[in-house]
């Protein structure tokens, strides 16, 4: 029944198994990949025809997480896979990142890749899978497609390098590195890392691509054998009608608009530009014809060509001249500014401003009641430490819906999170829960390394005592066949019309995070090893002026809440939470104090007060002290005998006041010198046989 076509692989000591022809048969292009016990469906299908009026390639991927895979029930009211988690949103975009830069110029149907997890063992994990299955589904299908690429991750501890570890060797690696490339290039990097410096972050990637460059010609021997016939593809000409208008009438005035200073002048200039030639060109050539009826595509085409001519005369100043459109040389960073404390209420606040991009970061301290839940197909776990990163269509000038966040939002929050993740202190250090939000106020470029500044600002302005400060930068490339210029710290329109954006950030000691982009077939290890020293440049200035601004962690402002953790005996658990919650309960009525006990006797108080925070600890405190020989303690008589009192020194700790231990004169009756309620301080006078004496009159 079924014409089942498989082929094995042997990588980093496993077997990874590609298959087709069983599952999906009717997808243009389908791959069955397993890696252990890890199995994943790549599918890609296109439209039967291309869209028209254009410019962008519609390409979608998708990355789906079944919880069955893992033997998992879905969390929730539904119990169903419902819209896809933070963690399947990033893989979508790790896989997409790759894939599009290769596919032919101008070619414009509908691609739509699905990438689904069938099975995951908790050690080979699908994100890189999914980069080798979707390729190889282009491969064998009808689609032109400019590869194979592949994608591999690295981890680095005891100084070896780690081919495709697996989630627990990742906790204790240096490095958690993802590339992907062709056979003859780098085309997409992302990195965590603890503060590793420049030169060993390039050899991690150039190891990640020596395996790369075999997993493709892998790929290369399974299309060959089992791929389709591609479609025929010929990029549609410019109508030399529009070109010659375009070529003569506006490079010279396209060529000092571009040059134009500030991104919205810019903008103006470009776009006034653009009306006044396309309402000459449509009166020169169509007088007599209303808009509606002229030829079908034709203004399409007339813009498209205009951006197309405005691309190639900003690339050609930058690549050629060593100039840029707003003035700097190729290594100058935009103007800077950086301030704290710029919000009264926010526990730590900070505006920090490069050139046109700016970001509003602001840090909020919490209980461990505050931390995320994360579950998605690993194990569930919480997060204490965590970063929202916010872009509203204010930000660039525009109107626009105000929602839930979309993958650029949840993809640039990451990258933040995960540069400034390596400098947090630990949960015994700093046992606070604590979120970070940067809002982009204004964008021209590289929000998300504005916004890892201005967290780093607002954490520290917070009280948080980070190891240092972190600062990110993003790098650009213009290439033109051999020749190339890498940009610093590009701004909007170098990121849109340029063909690289390599994003680095890290402290002085070394790197922290890394993202590369491009939009070209791959890149060298002459063009990374060249952003990365240069970044690093940058990076130091950056950092020297984060330092001016706030160089250690500030004093805990007084809307900071308060917390105080201590260990307790594992015995004395059950006696500070008391029958059904009595004794707990009890303090947290009188000080107002939230409580956390764990199993191990870790006990961490949380309260908005200083003072509260004290008599809480005081109370808790009286409850699993142990009474001690002859201490003083501030007791509370409980009943009366004819022989003397019964007083409680501690939370269920009782002892005996003898009638002869109230005073130093005689009492003839205990009535008349003590009632019960009466509190007063006595010393600890015996403990023989466990029963505990008192007296009063040798305080």
């Amino acid at each position: 029944m079924f014409d089942e076509k498989i082929m094995e692989f042997e990588l980093a000591g496993r077997t990874l198994k590609v298959s087709t022809g069983k599952i999906a048969r009717q997808s243009g292009g389908a791959i069955v990949i397993q890696y252990g016990d890890t199995v994943l469906l790549s599918t890609v299908n296109r439209s039967k025809e291309p869209r028209k009026g254009i410019d962008f390639f519609p390409l979608t991927v998708d990355y789906i997480e079944k919880f069955y895979s893992t033997g998992k029930f879905p969390g929730g009211f539904n119990k169903r896979e419902g819209r896809p988690s933070t963690n399947a949103t990033l893989v979508a975009r790790l896989i997409d990142r790759p894939i599009r830069p290769m596919f032919p110029d101008g070619f414009n149907y509908d691609v739509h890749i699905v990438n689904t997890v069938f099975s995951y063992d908790e050690k080979n994990t699908p994100d890189y899978l999914g980069i080798i299955g979707s390729s190889l589904a282009l491969m064998i299908s009808d689609i032109p497609f400019l590869g194979p690429v592949a994608g591999v991750t690295v981890g680095y501890k005891n100084g070896e390098f780690i081919l495709n570890p697996t989630p627990q060797e990742l906790e204790e690696s240096e490095l958690d590195l993802s590339v992907a490339g062709s056979k003859d290039a780098v085309n997409m990097v992302e990195a965590g890392a603890r503060e590793l410096d420049e030169e060993t972050m390039l050899k991690a990637i150039m190891f990640a691509h020596d395996n790369i460059k075999k997993i493709c010609e892998f790929q290369e021997k399974f299309a060959e054998a089992y791929g389709k016939e591609k479609i025929d593809f010929v990029k549609e000409e410019v109508l030399d009608l529009v070109k010659s208008f375009i070529d003569e009438k506006g490079t010279e005035k396209l060529r000092a608009a571009v040059l134009t200073l500030g991104k919205k002048a810019r903008e103006e200039a470009v776009d006034t530009l653009e009306e006044s030639l396309l309402e000459e060109f449509v009166n020169l050539n169509y007088p007599e014809v209303p808009e509606e009826e002229l030829p079908e595509d034709i203004i399409g085409e007339f813009k498209k060509y205009y951006h197309d001519l405005m691309k190639k005369l900003v690339r050609e100043v930058i690549l050629y001249n060593k100039f840029r459109v707003d003035g700097r040389s190729t290594t100058e960073i935009r103007p800077l500014d950086a301030q704290v404390s710029v919000l009264p209420v926010p526990h730590g606040s900070a505006l920090f401003t490069r050139g046109e991009t700016q970001s509003l970061a602001t840090t909020t301290l919490g209980t461990k009641d505050d931390e995320q839940l994360i579950d998605d197909l690993d194990k569930e776990y919480y997060k204490k430490f965590y970063l929202h990163y916010n872009f509203p269509p204010y930000s660039v000038g525009e109107t626009g819906r105000m929602g839930s966040p979309g993958r650029r939002e949840l993809g640039h929050g990451s990258l933040a999170e995960r540069a400034l993740r390596y400098v947090i202190p630990s949960e015994e250090d700093f046992p606070y829960t604590i979120r970070v939000v940067s809002e982009i106020t204004e964008s021209n470029g590289s929000s998300s390394q504005a916004s890892i500044c201005g967290g780093s600002l607002s954490l520290m302005d917070a009280g948080v005592p980070i190891k240092e400060h972190v600062a990110g930068i993003a790098m650009g490339l213009i290439k033109e066949g051999e020749e190339f210029t890498v940009l610093t710290d590009i701004m909007g329109l170098e990121d849109h019309l340029g063909d690289m954006d390599f994003k680095v950030a890290g402290t002085k000691s070394g790197i922290t995070a890394l993202q590369m982009d491009i939009k070209i077939t791959g890149i060298t290890e002459e063009i990374m090893r060249i952003a990365l020293n240069q970044a690093l440049v940058a990076r130091l200035q950056i950092l020297e002026l984060m330092n001016n601004t706030i160089s250690s962690p500030a004093e805990f402002k007084p809307s900071v809440p308060r917390i105080k953790q201590l260990t307790i005996p594992k015995d004395k658990i059950a006696i500070l939470i008391g029958p059904s919650g009595k004794n707990i309960k009890g303090i947290i009525e009188k000080t107002g104090a939230t409580i956390d006990i764990d199993d191990n006797g870790l006990v961490s108080v949380f309260s908005k007060d200083v003072n509260s925070l004290e008599e809480t600890l005081k109370l808790i405190d009286s409850y699993v002290r142990e009474v001690e020989y002859n201490e003083v303690y501030e007791g509370r008589v409980v009943s009366i005998m004819k022989f003397g009192a019964f007083m409680e020194i501690l939370p269920g700790k009782e002892g005996l006041l003898h009638i002869s231990e109230i005073s130093k004169e005689r009492v003839e009756n205990i009535e008349d010198v003590l009632q019960v309620g009466d509190t007063f301080k006595v010393r600890v006078i015996s403990m023989e046989g466990g029963k505990i004496s008192l007296s009063k009159k040798k305080v």
